[in-house]
């Protein structure tokens, strides 16, 4: 998907990378990756979530490269990684640790953030060497890890079967989303965001989302129906922060506290008054601000490795 699809002036307009590369996963998918800062500095790996891009997290790149190498990857089939034969939570996590192989020296560890199924895909990684491999902390923002479809307050009913049928046959619509018009802001920002986001976030999110091929969006959506990874939280035991927007139709602010509950480490829940799913771009300062936290814990373990190595 070309750049131009998305804003091109404003805080979240994506940033030109420094460089750009390339990730193969376990079967093959081409993951495509942006690294921007320092090539130096502490890392930041960021997972965006289901329909969005690098782009998402436009806001936190251009904030965090000035002291960070902040390394940003499409999740197959969204923006510019093509689109592949297999959708599961298993391929997610394979295409988390495909990047970090990538990306990483070997023992070398980032804060690993995740917004939606971006988080899930950090769920679904947790345990597996690789990732304990390069990993200090990490965040899990706007996510949850089962019961989505059931939970979501995107359908204005009562919960129940009929509810969750409607719910899932809305997220799961293989009908195309079109060119972002009025009528397409208003029904995003309904589903997707804060009562009070500004058009400028609307605006950003929209293009973003309308960009997401249809194949690819129905795809994932099936996968993200029956998701069901509150097995791997136990797994999950580098310092995890949870943040959150109470007014999150999509993940719903009870998935936040459910995973603040369950993480073995959990290091801080933040819940965002008036905020919806959009946090990054909704409230960008508190999103990166939660990440700069978590950076205190990739700074400790460098200096362990400094101080351990010869």
């Amino acid at each position: 998907m070309s750049r131009t699809a998305y804003v091109t002036s404003g805080r979240y307009a994506p940033p030109a990378a420094r460089r750009e590369l390339v990730a193969v996963s376990a079967d093959g998918a081409r993951l495509h990756v942006e690294e921007h800062g320092d090539e130096g500095a502490p890392a930041v790996v960021l997972a965006h979530g289901w329909t969005c891009s690098t782009a998402f997290w436009a806001a936190q790149i251009r904030e965090l490269a000035r002291d960070h190498r902040v390394i940003a990857y499409d999740q197959r089939g969204h923006g510019r990684s093509p689109a592949a034969s297999r959708y599961a939570t298993e391929a997610l996590a394979d295409d988390l640790v495909a990047v970090l192989g990538a990306t990483l020296a070997p023992g070398e560890k980032a804060v690993v953030a995740g917004h939606s199924m971006g988080g899930m895909t950090i769920m679904a990684a947790a345990g597996r060497p690789e990732f304990a491999e390069h990993t200090a902390a990490a965040l899990l923002c706007s996510t949850g890890s089962a019961r989505l479809v059931a939970e979501s307050l995107v359908v204005p009913l009562r919960p129940g079967r009929v509810r969750t049928r409607i719910t899932g046959a809305v997220l799961g619509a293989r009908a195309p989303l079109g060119p972002v018009t009025r009528l397409a802001r208003r029904v995003l920002k309904y589903a997707t965001m804060g009562p009070g986001s500004a058009p400028d976030k609307v605006e950003a999110c929209a293009r973003i989302v309308h960009a997401c091929p249809t194949g690819v969006r129905h795809a994932w959506s099936a996968v993200l129906a029956g998701l069901d990874l509150e097995a791997n939280l136990a797994a999950l035991t580098v310092p995890t922060a949870v943040i959150g927007g109470k007014d999150d139709r999509l993940t719903p602010i009870v998935h936040a506290r459910g995973l603040a509950a369950a993480l073995p480490h959990c290091v801080g829940l933040t819940e965002l008054t008036g905020m919806g799913h959009m946090t990054p771009i909704e409230a960008p300062e508190a999103v990166t601000g939660a990440i700069r936290e978590l950076t205190v814990h990739l700074t400790h373990v460098t200096d362990e490795l400094k101080e351990t190595t010869p």
